[in-house]
C-alpha cells in the first residue's frame, strides 16, 4: 500500500460492533465499508460507513455467515483490511484463512493461532506448558467408560466442555455419576451442531469462582502486554450480564500472578492482535479456561479505565505497526461497569423481544458512555443478538460508578420492545453485587427475583 492510499476495512459484522469499529477506523483516518442483509437494509452502521455492501438474506447463515459473500464485498468495495468484530465469523480459522488467501488482512491472529485458541483441549495443553495453571481435567473422551474414569478421577461434580466454541454452548454440569452419559451425549450434539465438532472433554467444577479475564494486546513485533482485568462473573447460563473494571477485591498479588499468566500465554501462542484471557478465580487461586481470540462485547470498560482504543490499536496493528503504548505506560484509573441492555423480556424467562424501536433516549453526562447499533425508528430482527445497546459508567470509586450506573439506567427510555433495563436497576440495589461478592452461580442462586421489567422502558 502506498502511503498515500487511504486504508479501508470492511465490517463483517453488525449491531453496536460495526458501528465502533466504523467509529475507529475514522478516528484513524481510515475508510469502513459495512455489510449488511435484508433485515438491515436501514441500519446505523449503513449509513455511518462510507461504503454499504448488501451481501444477502435476513438469515444468518445466508449473509453474515456467508464468507463468499463477505470476501466478494470486500473485493468490490476495494477494502484490504477485513474486521471480523465478535460473534458470527470471528473465531472461523477458516475466515481468517480465506481473508489471508484472498490477499487481504485479516483484523487479528493468525488463523493458526485461533485453531489451536479454539480447540479448549488443546488451548489447555499449551497454557499447561506456558507455566499458566488450569483447571483439573481430561483430555478429549473417546467414549462413556473413558468419561466415567475422568469423573471418578476428578470427582463431582464435573462439566462436560465442548472441545471447539464458546459462549456457553456445550457444556454440561454433572452432579452425580449416574447423569454423567446422558450429559456427555447431549454436550456432544449440542457441539456437533454449533461448532461442527462434537468432541467434548471434563473439567472438575469449581463451585463458588469469579469468572476475571484479563485484557491482552500484542504486535508482530512480539510485544505483548495486558491492559488489566475485568469482572464477569455475573452471568445467567454462561451469558454475561454486567462486566466491571477493574476486578473489585482482587489482591494486589493476585492481580500481578493472573495478569503476567495472561502475557507470559499470549507470547507462547505468537499471538497478534486484541485478545481475552479468561480465568476462573477461587480465593488466591487462579486457573485458565479460555482464550478469546477476538474483541469482547465487555471491552468498553478496560478503555474507560486505561484510557486506550481498542479498537483502534487493532486496525494499527493490522496495518503493521506496534502496540501504541508500553505496559509502563497502561495504569488504572477508576472504576467502570457495563450494562448489556438486551431486547429480552426478564419475566418471560429472558424471551426475546424483537420489533419496531419506536423511542430509543440513551442517557449521558459525566462518565456515561452508550454504545448501540440502534436508533428510533429502528428495529430489532428475530433473526439475530438481542443486544440493543450497552450502557457504560465510569466513576472515580465504585460509589460513584454504581450512583452513574442508577442515574444512567433510570434516564435510559426504549419504547416498542421489551428490555433489561429493570433487570439492571434491580441488581444494582443487591447488597452481594454492591459489595463485589458475586460468583459466577450468583444470579441464578439469588431466593429473590428482580423487580419485574417494563416493556416500555420508562
Amino acid at each position: 500500500m502506498s502511503a498515500t492510499t487511504t486504508p479501508r476495512v470492511l465490517v463483517a459484522n453488525r449491531g453496536e460492533i460495526a458501528v465502533r469499529i466504523i467509529r475507529a477506523a475514522h478516528t484513524l483516518g481510515w475508510e469502513a465499508v459495512a455489510v449488511y442483509s435484508d433485515a438491515d437494509a436501514e441500519a446505523r452502521w449503513v449509513t455511518l460507513a462510507d461504503e454499504a455492501v448488501h451481501i444477502g438474506p435476513a438469515p444468518a447463515r445466508r449473509s453474515y455467515l456467508d464468507i463468499d459473500a463477505i470476501l466478494q464485498a470486500a473485493k468490490d468495495s476495494g477494502s484490504t483490511y477485513v474486521h471480523p468484530g465478535y460473534g458470527f465469523l470471528s473465531e472461523r480459522p477458516e475466515f481468517a484463512r480465506r481473508v489471508s488467501e484472498a490477499g487481504l488482512t485479516f483484523v487479528g491472529p493468525s488463523a493458526e493461532v485461533i485453531e489451536s485458541m479454539g480447540d479448549k483441549a488443546l488451548a489447555r495443553q499449551t497454557a499447561e506448558r506456558a507455566g499458566v495453571p488450569v483447571v483439573p481435567g481430561s483430555g478429549v473422551l473417546e467414549d462413556a467408560s473413558q468419561a466415567r474414569a475422568a469423573a471418578e478421577e476428578l470427582g463431582f461434580p464435573v462439566l462436560v466442555k465442548a472441545a471447539s466454541g464458546g459462549g456457553g454452548r456445550g457444556i454440561r454440569v454433572v452432579a452425580s455419576p449416574a447423569e454423567l452419559d446422558d450429559a456427555v451425549g447431549t454436550a456432544q450434539a449440542e457441539a456437533s451442531s454449533a461448532f461442527g465438532d462434537g468432541s467434548v472433554y471434563l473439567e472438575r467444577s469449581i463451585v463458588g469462582a469469579r469468572h476475571i479475564e484479563v485484557q491482552v494486546l500484542a504486535d508482530a513485533e512480539g510485544s505483548a502486554l495486558h491492559l488489566f482485568e475485568r469482572d464477569c462473573s455475573v452471568q445467567r447460563r454462561r451469558q454475561k450480564l454486567v462486566e466491571e473494571a477493574p476486578a473489585p477485591g482482587l489482591s494486589p498479588s493476585l492481580r500481578e500472578e493472573i495478569t503476567t499468566a495472561a502475557v507470559r500465554l499470549t507470547a507462547a501462542v505468537g499471538y497478534r492482535g486484541a485478545g481475552t484471557v479468561e480465568f476462573l478465580v477461587e480465593g488466591e487461586r487462579f486457573y485458565f479456561i479460555e482464550m478469546n481470540t477476538r474483541i469482547q462485547v465487555e471491552h468498553p470498560i478496560t478503555e474507560m479505565v486505561t484510557g486506550v482504543d481498542l479498537v483502534a490499536e487493532q486496525l494499527r496493528i493490522a496495518a503493521g505497526e506496534p502496540v501504541s503504548v508500553t505496559q509502563e505506560e497502561i495504569t488504572l484509573r477508576g472504576v467502570a461497569m457495563e450494562f448489556r441492555i438486551n431486547a429480552e423480556d426478564p419475566d418471560q424467562d429472558f424471551f426475546p423481544s424483537p420489533g419496531e424501536i419506536t423511542r430509543f433516549d440513551p442517557p449521558n453526562g459525566p462518565g456515561v458512555r452508550v454504545d448501540s447499533g440502534f436508533v428510533a425508528g429502528g428495529a430489532i430482527a428475530p433473526y439475530y443478538d438481542s443486544l440493543l445497546a450497552k450502557v457504560i459508567v465510569h466513576g472515580r470509586d465504585r460509589a460513584e460508578a454504581m450512583a452513574r450506573a442508577t442515574q444512567a439506567l433510570t434516564e435510559l427510555t426504549v419504547d416498542g420492545v421489551t428490555t433489561t433495563r429493570g433487570l439492571h436497576l434491580a441488581l444494582l440495589q443487591e447488597p452481594d453485587l454492591r459489595e463485589g461478592a458475586v460468583s459466577t452461580t450468583w444470579f441464578e442462586e439469588r431466593e429473590q427475583s428482580p423487580e419485574p421489567s417494563e416493556s416500555s422502558g420508562t
